[in-house]
């Protein structure tokens, strides 16, 4: 008959330890964040991810109190650093930036170690900025209807660089050639500085290029700018026409950067973050940052980002698919 009490006995002690332990969580939660956050960017630094990540981190950890740790985590396209993130504790010291490649992988890459629908707890869109369809001086257009019918008169005789099979910037030129009707052959290159390189050489004649890097060589009068993939024109061009308002109705690829949490991140933690990020993202010193870099600061609720990135991850397996890209 004293069985009975034991287990009475053990019951109530493990009662009191699910509690206590249960307490402690949800203090550890309240008193959120008690030390630095690691921001993990799947990129080497100086890129784009990078660079966004970082001016980001200086407004978000000084509203946080806590210093934001940027943990630059490079290779397979991205996805070292989205898998190290994705495996996390959620207990909101760990995030990720993701940007447009996460998206594009899902469908590039034939097997990833982790769901970027499922393993993440979307937070907050961070920027977002256009590709600039650029040429070299020497082709006899200067607007983009004029390439379009350029190339409708010549098919297959014109090309373009990219910073790769499977970019944003091959994949941009793709869904822009399906929109406009017309063929252009893509020459790759290992990277967005040799393809830009090469179109400065003479080389190549066309690129979809991502406006920051671009933009210099616009001003120099290196490089003719005859549209933005935006569906509004960019504050950097204001002269240059969009896609949508030249030749397809509509078009808009553009590049966008944001931070997403483990999956399982408590929710007050993430209503904290956003309304961290959202606030940062106002700041006059990030948005004249990302500016400068092309970027136009924004945000958006858990809920928005969630629904962009399911939107995002369709629009780039539709453009991989029909491209043919491959992982080189």
């Amino acid at each position: 008959m004293k069985r009975p009490k034991l287990l009475l006995v053990a019951g109530s002690i493990g009662t009191v330890l699910a509690n206590l332990a249960s307490g402690a969580s949800a203090q550890q939660e309240a008193a959120y964040p008690n030390r630095a956050v690691r921001l993990i960017v799947p990129f080497p630094p100086g890129g784009g991810t990078d660079i966004v990540a970082r001016t980001l981190g200086i407004r978000l950890g000084e509203s946080l109190g806590q210093q934001i740790v940027v943990d630059n985590r490079g290779g397979a396209g991205g996805n070292i650093g989205a898998e190290l993130a994705a495996k996390a504790a959620p207990d909101g010291y760990t995030l990720f930036m993701a940007s447009a490649t996460q998206a594009i992988n899902v469908t590039l890459y034939g097997k990833l170690a982790y769901d970027l629908a499922k393993d993440f707890a979307p937070v907050s869109l961070v920027a977002t900025l256009p590709y600039t369809l650029v040429c070299h001086p020497g082709l006899p257009t200067t607007s983009v209807k004029a390439l379009v019918q350029l190339a409708k008169d010549k098919p297959g005789q014109l090309n373009y660089s990219s910073a790769g099979s499977g970019t944003g910037t091959h994949l941009a030129m793709e869904m822009f050639k399906t929109a406009a009707g017309i063929s252009i052959v893509h020459i790759p290159y290992k990277g967005s500085a040799p393809a830009v390189t090469e179109l400065l050489a003479g080389q190549v004649q066309l690129m979809f290029g991502n406006t920051a890097s671009v933009l210099p060589q616009i001003k120099a009068g290196k490089l003719r700018a005859l549209a933005v993939t935006s569906l509004k024109r960019s504050p950097l061009l204001p002269e240059v026409a969009t896609v949508a308002e030249s030749v397809a109705p509509g078009f808009e690829v553009i590049q966008w950067y944001g931070v997403l949490a483990p999956a399982g991140t408590p929710p007050r933690i993430i209503a904290r973050l956003h309304n961290d990020i959202s606030k940062a993202t106002q700041s006059t010193e990030l948005k004249d940052r990302l500016y400068s870099e092309g970027a136009e600061a924004t945000s958006s609720t858990p809920q928005q980002y969630t629904a962009f990135i399911r939107a995002e991850i369709a629009k780039w397996a539709k453009a991989v698919r029909e491209s043919g890209a491959r992982v080189d």
